[in-house]
């Protein structure tokens, strides 16, 4: 089904539950307050507002409580209606008694209760009335169409199988138009030849026309447009050439000339790159100031303790637009002549005692840091390859080199996916590549918050492929 409705939806219940998470807070801050100052010139009150509203919307994008809100039944969307308040309640605490202090903007945890109980209620309440509402006026957002193709060529007849495939798109195909009956072979389809179209979607009340005909006949196509302009029929055209993929392609108009992209790329966006570089360049100055100055020297010690050799392990690996570059890392094995050629394995009897821990949870991985500062990988990307990998694994996989589109990274995508440590076989490594070419056409900055979240959560909980 068509829904026309489906973003104001979203974003009719995401600034209704702000309105509730910010009501919830003031009336809050009235019940606790003893100051008697207007909440909104309390100079304490207002940061703690502001990381209200932050980790609630990272808390939603990370269980994704406003997709589908038109098609989740009544108990999937109370599940993630909970698992979203669970998960703000936890990054509230965490934030806010941990890291911040609660003393630091004078909050109790009389505020805290109440507050959270009370947004807990009402948005709980509030997901009640959506819920009936939907229910009551569901026809009302379903946009189902009748339409017609022109055109029954190859291209025609696959975008037909797709609609019968996918009855929920709510287009109901009511036949074909093509000079040459012949082509089609559905019984009932045929409608007419092309001179006929325009007449049958006047006194048929066809919504839409999909032209699939072919670039040879583009002074045919150019009058069908114009005819469907003038009867307001939309009309659209189904390009000659595509390729045979699932994944979604953009389209950009040079002057009257329209260039398929392949795939959508959001960090070729200048913003979004400047957005992510600011991010790891603050994020990685943390981890080295406040973390690794006294880490590096803990570690090292120990490393140097267990096996002669440097605390770190320096490799060459495939970078952006596949230029190498030094990785950093805290060496976990004993030193051996193997390590530019054969990964870790479960077991692997060249990982000393403190490489173990270190492996199990990543904090081998934290010198990374420094290549981040550095600019030659990100925090959140796929996970750069030994050079040798490269070479192997882009004869054998077709999109391999793709993820050389963008940074590596000391997390992604494919590492919270379960697509981590040893790669046995080729399969596993297409896994791992197809989830970091996922990450490089869905980017977001909200989407690496939420890898990094997990990351983190992984390592605390442990992984079954981190050895």
């Amino acid at each position: 089904m068509i829904y026309r409705y489906t973003t104001f939806i979203k974003a009719i219940n995401l600034s209704i539950d702000y309105t509730i998470l910010n009501i919830s807070m003031v009336i809050a801050y009235l019940i606790v307050d003893k100051s008697y100052i207007f909440w909104a010139q309390n100079k304490n009150y207002l940061p703690v507002v502001l990381v209200f509203n932050l980790i609630w919307l990272l808390s939603a994008n990370i269980t994704g409580l406003y997709e589908q809100v038109l098609n989740k039944d009544s108990i999937s969307t109370y599940q993630s209606v909970f698992k979203t308040y669970l998960l703000f309640v936890c990054l509230i605490c965490f934030t806010i008694i941990i890291i911040i202090g609660p003393a630091a903007y004078s909050i109790t945890r009389e505020y805290l209760f109440y507050a959270l109980a009370l947004f807990g209620f009402l948005v709980g309440i509030w997901k009640l009335i959506f819920l009936a509402i939907r229910k009551s006026d569901r026809n009302l957002l379903i946009d189902g169409r009748n339409v017609i193709i022109v055109g029954a060529g190859t291209i025609g007849h696959d975008l037909y199988h797709y609609f019968k495939s996918n009855p929920d798109k709510g287009y109901n195909v009511l036949g074909f138009f093509d000079d040459d009956p012949k082509k089609i072979s559905q019984k009932g389809m045929y409608l007419g030849n092309t001179d006929n179209c325009i007449d049958y979607v006047i006194t048929n009340q066809v919504d839409e026309i999909f032209c699939a005909l072919p670039v040879s006949s583009s002074d045919k196509i150019e009058q069908l447009m114009l005819d469907a302009d003038k009867h307001l029929i939309r009309f659209k055209i189904v390009p000659e050439y595509y390729i045979a993929s699932k994944k979604a392609m953009t389209v950009q108009n040079f002057d009257h000339i329209p260039v398929i992209a392949v795939r959508a790329e959001p960090l070729e966006n200048m913003l979004n790159r400047m957005m992510k570089r600011l991010f790891d360049f603050g994020f990685s100055c943390f981890v080295i100031v406040f973390i690794l100055s006294w880490l590096y020297p803990l570690l090292a010690l120990i490393i140097k303790m267990q096996s002669p050799g440097p605390a770190l392990f320096v490799q060459l690996r495939s970078g952006r637009d596949n230029l190498p570059f030094k990785c950093y890392k805290f060496r976990s094995m004993r030193m051996n002549n193997d390590s530019d050629k054969v990964q870790a394995t479960k077991g692997d009897k060249r990982v000393t005692k403190i490489g173990a821990i270190m492996r199990r949870t990543s904090l081998d991985e934290l010198p990374q840091f420094f290549n981040v500062l550095m600019g030659e990988m990100s925090i959140v990307g796929p996970r750069p390859h030994m050079l040798s990998h490269t070479e192997e694994y882009s004869k054998l996989i077709d999109q391999f080199m793709v993820r050389h589109f963008m940074k590596p990274g000391i997390t992604g995508w494919a590492q919270i996916k379960g697509y981590r440590g040893e790669t046995k076989t080729t399969n596993d490594m297409m896994e791992r590549v197809e989830a970091d070419v996922w990450y490089l056409e869905n980017w977001s900055f909200l989407l690496d918050l939420k890898i990094i979240f997990l990351t983190v959560w992984n390592a605390v909980k442990g992984e079954e492929n981190a050895f």
